[in-house]
């Protein structure tokens, strides 16, 4: 599990599947960063991981402070899935 900063807008949601560096990852939660005094784009600062680490982000066991850190384009992501499934 870690944070992705992601500079631009992919047009992905919670849930989201990408693919970074090879990587099949999951986007667990995401938080918009740049909307009204930010930088040129939006940053969508996004907790990722595999889907077997679901249940750990579920429960919380991990130290978000902790996490490692990358930073990517959004031009040099490619989105599986855009979002999740809708709950009503």
């Amino acid at each position: 599990m870690k944070h992705l900063i992601i500079r631009g807008d992919p047009d992905i949601r919670k849930d989201a599947v990408i693919e970074h560096d090879g990587e099949e990852l999951v986007c667990f939660g995401i938080n918009v960063q740049g909307g009204w005094h930010g930088p040129d784009e939006p940053q969508l600062w996004c907790t990722v991981g595999t889907e077997d680490e679901r249940e750990r982000y579920d429960k919380r066991e991990y130290v978000p402070h902790w996490l490692d850190v990358e930073t990517v384009d959004a031009e040099d992501l490619d989105v599986i899935k855009a979002k999740g499934d809708l709950s009503v």
